[in-house]
């Protein structure tokens, strides 16, 4: 909607790119730094925002009908407003019926950064209508338990329990963080990833309507579940405990089953906040142990937290590992003799798997399996494009002193014995994994279960020197010993010993990238960062393979290669490696750098009007240019010489379909034009 006066400072935007706002009427562009400052003094702007549109859903259609907002529908947010304005300035002594006022903390801007927007309490992701909704569905609750109470106390907590869980699930799809999902024209919720970020334009659901988004389908959906499960659901207990110091005596518990944080990838505690405030004000006074503080606690968190100026936290790396190792010492504590533990963990970065591995093993575990199981979706936001895992490795351990185990608690293992093991076990469990469908990233982390019982099962593996090994060194044998078994998998019955280093490294490079999806294509390749309001400008697409640099170092070393002296091959930037992509190594197959040709599917810039003899003389000039484009150097290696034969005959249909052209064929002159432009991917030849 336009307005008739144009009002930069106050029009509602259509056209946000990395935080700047571009006015709809004139067209002027505020800088994301001016934005910020605007939506500061208005609190994040979800109660002064413009509203664009109203969706109907008539009840003779089942589509949806989009309409202009009328001064009804204003008005009735208008009301909502000042009902919602009324409510704290009461302060009710009643928290059921309050709105959160907690403070959003700063010390998570990565992950949370609309306190840089205005957003200063909880109570502010919420417009005044989705406020009063939510505060009204609390108090309403309330008192259909307190009716309850009076004949049956119990079952009254019970309800009073499931409607504050459903309220708090329901406030995740009814905030001022909410997009419109045009795909399915319904709205989303906001945990689309695990963050909390501005949102330029929100869509506000009517939670009584009869439609995805309401209160009924959230509180039916839990329904659901409790009457599946009631029919012979045991009767449980739940405590709160920390993780170092459980409250279970030693040797009686017969599963332990755990899926720890990984580093700093998810600050949960800070994410947690948003429904911590909502639940206290509905089940504040029926579970009080679990509400005591204002906030989430936060101090003894397993994570790493990121430096940042506002942030006082001390926990880096070494507490993050020291207490990750108490953690598992304690469930070790609780086990018994011949229980079983399961750790569930899905990280990319090798890192991170070293990091829990070495405390899973000092913690006095043997592993014994492992096995990925599908857990992730394919549409996440952050997984494509890298080698991501598309399933979580679940990792079996058992207590290094239990029945089960062959080995006794205090022996220790000689080094030669443990490295002759190891590649007879990851040949055994390798071509398991590949029958299974098992293959890329998925693969290679499933293959620690066996490897590690290899070495777990000894209190300490020691060298003949009596040096200790450590587990950092084990690893990166295990590493090797995965790479030679891949790629002998994916040269089954060939010899690919005597394959040279960049062809050997393309190729377990490439297998481990792969993860096939339902139609068992591979994932897409690109860019792979989270989006974030943060940064001031989009990065630009880059094209090639990514991998975690250390993952792509231990596999390049396992393999023989070393990527220091394959720059020509591959692109290292930070944290990350690229495997480059034939177009972009012209300067190493050519000696010198080339225009890159078109790439298949690719789109060429022209006039409005296409010229069919303009577009001739154009692809002769072409041809001319490429003409010159002789090798100066036999390729160095066979993977060299493939990738400059790739380049020559990207180029042929070009050459083939000028050469009808001078044969004056007018009509095969025509739809060659047409073949080149239209369908480029296609290796064209006439006859």
């Amino acid at each position: 909607m336009k307005s008739s006066q144009c009002t930069c400072e106050r029009a509602s935007s259509s056209g946000f790119q990395a935080g700047s706002a571009t006015c709809p009427c004139c067209g002027y562009t505020t800088s994301v730094g001016r934005v910020r400052e605007q939506l500061k003094g208005r609190r994040g702007g979800a109660d002064d925002a413009r509203l664009f549109c109203v969706v109907t859903l008539p009840k003779d259609s089942n589509q949806r009908a989009y309409r202009t907002a009328i001064s009804s529908d204003v008005e009735a947010f208008a009301r909502a407003c000042a009902s919602t304005a009324s409510l704290k300035a009461e302060r009710h002594i009643d928290l059921e019926v309050s709105i959160p006022d907690e403070e959003i903390p700063t010390t998570e801007l990565r992950r949370i950064s609309v306190p840089i927007y205005g957003m200063r309490t909880w109570g502010d992701l919420f417009s005044a209508r989705q406020a009063l909704a939510i505060s009204t569905l609390v108090r309403l609750s309330a008192r259909a338990a307190e009716e309850l109470k009076t004949s049956d106390a119990a079952f009254s907590d019970a309800v009073a329990t499931v409607l504050g869980i459903a309220i708090s699930r329901f406030t995740d799809i009814c905030n001022a963080l909410c997009m419109w999902e045009t795909s399915k024209t319904q709205v989303r919720h906001m945990f689309t990833r695990q963050a909390i970020g501005m949102l330029w334009d929100y869509a506000e659901p009517n939670i009584l309507a009869d439609a995805a988004g309401n209160f009924s389908v959230t509180l039916n959906t839990m329904m659901e579940v409790l009457k599946r499960e009631a029919i012979d659901l045991p009767r449980g207990h739940v405590e709160q405990a920390s993780a170092t110091a459980q409250l279970m005596p030693e040797a009686s518990a017969n599963a332990v089953i755990t899926d720890p944080p990984y580093y700093d990838a998810v600050p949960y505690a800070h994410l947690s906040d948003f429904f911590y405030g909502w639940l206290k004000r509905s089940l504040g006074s029926i579970h009080p142990d679990l509400f005591l503080e204002n906030e989430v606690p936060k101090a003894q968190e397993i994570v790493v937290d990121r430096p940042h100026e506002l942030s006082k936290s001390t926990k880096g790396i070494a507490f993050y590992e020291r207490e990750l190792t108490k953690a598992f010492a304690e469930s070790r504590r609780v086990l018994r003799p011949d229980g079983i533990a399961t750790i569930v963990f899905a990280s990319k970065t090798t890192a991170s798997w070293e990091a829990i591995l070495n405390a899973v093993v000092e913690a006095g575990w043997v592993i014994t399996g492992s096995w990925p199981i599908d857990t992730e979706m394919e549409t996440r936001l952050a997984a494509q494009g890298q080698a991501r895992l598309a399933s979580s490795v679940h990792l079996v351990c058992r207590p290094r002193s239990g029945t089960v185990d062959s080995v006794s608690a205090d022996e220790i293992g000689d080094w030669r014995d443990v490295l002759q093991e190891l590649p007879l076990r990851i040949h055994e469990w390798m071509p398991r994994l590949a029958s299974e469908g098992v293959v890329g990233a998925d693969a290679i982390f499933a293959c620690l279960g066996p490897a590690l019982e290899v070495f777990s099962r000894y209190s300490r593996v020691e060298k003949a020197s009596g040096v200790p090994v450590a587990l950092g060194e084990y690893l990166e044998h295990v590493w090797a010993a995965v790479a030679k078994e891949a790629l002998a998998l994916v040269f089954e019955g060939a010899d690919a010993t005597g394959f040279e280093a960049d062809a050997r490294l393309t190729a377990m490079w490439l297998w481990t990238l792969k993860a096939p999806d339902s139609n068992g294509k591979a994932e897409n390749v690109g860019d792979d960062e989270d989006s974030d309001d943060e940064q001031e400008g989009k990065k630009p697409k880059i094209s090639g393979f990514k991998l975690e640099y250390d993952a792509a170092r231990k596999i390049a070393q396992g393999l023989g290669a070393h990527l220091e002296s394959l720059t020509h091959l591959v692109e290292v930037s930070g944290d990350q490696a690229r495997l480059l992509p034939v177009s972009e190594r012209t300067k190493h197959l050519f000696g010198k750098d080339e225009e890159e040709p078109a790439r298949a599917g690719g789109k060429k810039k022209s006039s409005a009007q296409l010229n069919m003899f303009a577009e001739l003389t154009e692809a002769e000039d072409a041809e001319v240019a490429w003409k010159e484009k002789t090798v100066k150097r036999v390729g160095e290696t066979a993977l060299d010489r493939v990738h400059q034969a790739m380049i020559h005959r990207r180029q042929a249909p070009i050459d083939v379909r000028l050469g009808r052209v001078r044969r004056g064929k007018r009509r095969a002159q025509r739809s060659d034009v047409l073949l080149r432009w239209q369908y480029p991917q296609l290796c064209y030849s006439p006859p």
